[in-house]
């Protein structure tokens, strides 16, 4: 699929819109946005296309020396100086009119066009809904247990454009989340899940049956799992959990527009020690491939890759233009939207801690008793006091370090998150990142992420 027609059809629209309005502010962007998404899903009860959260529109960021402003709306046409005075007169300020100001956003010149070619358009809507009808069958027939499963493709594509004085900046890039389920019952119902996620849709549809023997072995196990003694243990985590930890415990801790409103403890220990020495976690859209790889942020600012923990020292947080612009600092290129109809906030995209030395193997060998968790659930953090909870679908006993057949579930872990990354001993030599997820900002503003990373070990309090 190509850059969106209707956003090329706006370009000398936008250009003049900057030019009219830059007679009144120091700094003037507009930023649009075409995104388009499907969801194809079929079960035993059911099968649909359906839109999925799509949206089309702009949004106008100005800056008068002393503050940032911003404006949107879903159509841009007809007279630009009318539109510039009607924006100028009505826009809102950002944030707390007291608190957020900073200097004016640094506009070099570039001009350029990304894209990330897709396969979407290789497959019609049928054939895509036929794969989840048969894998769903499949999943089915290969136990009497499985009462119902569920198999659904999201695939979606992104195009923006970005104009101000000095620069324009286009992108086109997709993604595709497949995820199957099954619901199982055996004297109780549990409902796993598996998925594959990648640009291509075709690895999805290659790749989403191989998980199917898994995903039912998983649910017998879980079918018989048993609650969890509550204690410290040793833990090691695989790489969903380790990149639970990694958002949770160090990933909002970071986003710098907590450090302006004096909301996040990590402002006050840049350049200490917040963890192992043995541990590095990074973050960026351009510091892997995944779900939250675009090519510039929502501020015009180029993908980045960003060292955040290096051997064990906090090195930086993560901003936007604007909370870069209040500290003095320069963004970090995670400046991102829900929608244009909402702000920019400084947001993670694929966060995760960086490979070890260690084999897998020998670390489930250093552990006489404790768990390994599997499989992230939900998780909440405190910026302000550093405390995490966080909650794995399952885990799996360790004993004299062997991985036992007694499943647990589910599990929570909390703590302090100072003590649990500094009780980080060893990081094994794999690596994932899982990009089906979305993050909230508390409770709304919710954009898509990655994270994950290699296994690590652990002490942690688990119930």
């Amino acid at each position: 699929m190509p850059f969106s027609r209707y956003l090329d059809s706006k370009r000398e629209c936008l250009r003049s819109l900057v030019k009219e309005l830059g007679q009144k502010f120091e700094f003037v962007s507009v930023l649009g946005t075409d995104c388009q998404a499907t969801v194809y899903m079929a079960n035993k009860n059911v099968s649909s296309v359906r839109d999925g959260s799509g949206e089309c529109g702009f949004v106008v960021k100005m800056h008068d020396g002393k503050t940032f402003y911003e404006y949107s709306l879903s159509e841009i046409s007809g007279d630009m100086k009318i539109l510039a005075d009607k924006i100028s007169s009505s826009a809102k300020f950002v944030g707390d009119i007291d608190t957020v100001q900073g200097a004016s956003v640094k506009d070099e010149p570039l001009v350029k066009s990304f894209v990330r070619e897709s396969d979407f358009s290789k497959f019609t809507d049928g054939e895509l809904l036929a794969f989840c009808e048969r894998l769903k069958d499949e999943i089915i027939a290969k136990d009497e247990k499985a009462v119902n499963a569920a198999v659904m493709l999201q695939p979606y594509t992104v195009s923006k454009i970005y104009i101000s004085k000095n620069r324009e900046l286009d992108q086109h890039y997709g993604w595709a989340n497949g995820i199957c389920t099954v619901t199982y019952f055996d004297g109780k119902i549990v409902q796993p899940r598996e998925g594959h996620h990648y640009y291509l849709i075709s690895e999805v549809l290659e790749n989403l049956p191989k998980k199917v023997d898994k995903l039912l072995d998983k649910a017998r196990h879980l079918a018989k799992a048993t609650p969890i003694t509550p204690g410290v243990y040793d833990v090691i985590t695989d790489s969903s959990i380790t990149g639970l930890i990694a958002h949770e415990a160090f990933g909002h801790g970071v986003e710098m527009d907590q450090f302006v409103k004096d909301r996040a403890l990590a402002k006050e220990y840049v350049g200490k020690y917040v963890a192992s020495p043995i541990a590095n976690m990074r973050d960026g859209a351009g510091a892997t491939l995944s779900a939250a790889s675009y090519f510039f942020d929502d501020d015009g600012v180029l993908a980045h890759d960003t060292q955040i923990i290096k051997d064990g020292i906090l090195v930086t947080g993560i901003s936007d233009v604007v909370s870069a612009s209040v500290l003095g600092t320069e963004p970090t290129g995670n400046g991102r939207r829900e929608s244009y109809k909402r702000k920019a906030y400084s947001r993670m995209t694929n966060t995760f801690f960086e490979k070890g030395n260690d084999k897998l193997e020998d670390m489930i060998k250093s552990i006489k008793h404790g768990y390994m968790l599997f499989e992230t659930n939900n998780g909440m953090e405190d910026p302000k006091n550093w405390q995490i909870q966080c909650t794995a679908e399952y885990g799996i006993e360790i004993i004299d370090g062997r991985l036992t057949e007694n499943y647990v579930s589910p599990v929570v872990m909390s703590g302090s998150v100072p003590e649990l990354l500094k009780s980080i001993s060893m990081i094994s030599d794999d690596f994932e990142v899982i990009g089906s997820g979305s993050c909230g900002k508390g409770y709304k503003e919710w954009v898509k992420v990655s994270d994950g990373g290699p296994c690590l070990k652990v002490k942690v309090k688990l119930a």
